[in-house]
């Protein structure tokens, strides 16, 4: 039977679940939670998604990601491949390691998303440790809601759904802590297919998407206002001062408008594809590491 045809829009806000197969426990020990984790930001720089909320279990993985222009399924399949070959490797075995596509489902209103968070942030009760401290949990965001730990890979961007939960970040916490012990519990399907009129919150306009069919020409004339070099000096490549620079605009290139390498090839005086790519996981790098992040978010403030 043909899989079913993802619904997919750029504009979208979805719940990810991604399993293991039947027969092994997606993560192992903490390493691995953290090797996911460090994937999730890798791809979050590439391609500049939002995560409002997660939690790793042993053999699942719950998200909830704002595409924000982004294809759903491109981040989804860099993450999972990455963390497959890395597993792969470390416990030098062959094949499959997640069960079938991920699953998606779009969150249609703030009664869904509410619920939702909720839902996935109760999942760690299940372990009996922490059945009644599902806050303690470090591989879930509620930690981090709550203000009980620092978000080390900065990936979380949990003011978006707290906010519904009180007007300032005190009064959200506690009551956010009211609906995680009340309702330990939740039936999504109830939430799945129903339709909240109160969906100001989740609209497009307010959650600033970055639509990627930015013109490249646009974008590079921006980042090179922004460095200050001349045109001429950052296409020669036999001139390796600006490689940092040139492997930075690669990724906003990758980023603000989904160009291709083939295409970035023939932009950029048919530079070897490969090379395209080892310069872009370099500019990831420098991002990760604070390195040239003004001028990575200048160029994201500049298309919002």
């Amino acid at each position: 039977m043909p899989r079913t045809a993802r619904v997919k829009s750029a504009s979208f806000i979805y719940h990810i679940i991604v399993r293991s197969i039947s027969e092994i426990e997606l993560f192992k020990d903490e390493n691995d939670k953290i090797k996911f984790i460090y994937y999730l930001k890798r791809y979050k720089i590439e391609f500049n998604f939002k995560i409002y909320a997660y939690c790793l279990m042993n053999n699942h993985v719950h998200l909830i990601v704002d595409a924000n222009g982004a294809d759903i399924s491109k981040i989804m399949h860099g993450v999972n491949q990455s963390y497959a070959q890395y597993f792969n490797r470390k416990y030098k075995r062959h094949g499959h390691l997640f069960q079938d596509r991920f699953k998606s489902k779009v969150v249609n209103d703030e009664r869904y998303l509410k619920a939702l968070s909720i839902y996935i942030h109760n999942n760690p009760t299940d372990i009996a440790q922490y059945k009644d401290t599902p806050e303690k949990y470090k591989y879930s965001s509620l930690g981090i809601y709550l203000g009980l730990r620092e978000d080390d890979f900065n990936i979380v961007e949990y003011s978006f759904i707290l906010e519904l939960f009180g007007n300032t970040k005190k009064t959200a916490r506690k009551n956010y802590v009211k609906f995680i012990y009340r309702n330990k519990s939740i039936n999504l399907d109830i939430y799945e297919n129903s339709r909240d009129e109160n969906t100001e919150f989740l609209n497009k306009e307010f959650r600033k998407i970055i639509y990627r069919d930015i013109e490249i020409n646009k974008i590079l004339d921006l980042f090179l206002c922004k460095i200050n070099i001349s045109k001429n000096d950052f296409f020669n490549f036999s001139n390796k001062n600006y490689i940092n620079y040139r492997a930075v605009y690669i990724l906003m290139a990758r980023n603000l408008c989904h160009v291709t390498f083939g295409r970035l090839s023939s932009h950029l005086n048919d530079v070897s594809q490969s090379y395209l790519s080892y310069l872009k996981s370099k500019a990831i790098d420098f991002i990760n590491n604070n390195r040239y992040k003004d001028i990575y978010d200048y160029m994201i403030g500049s298309f919002q």
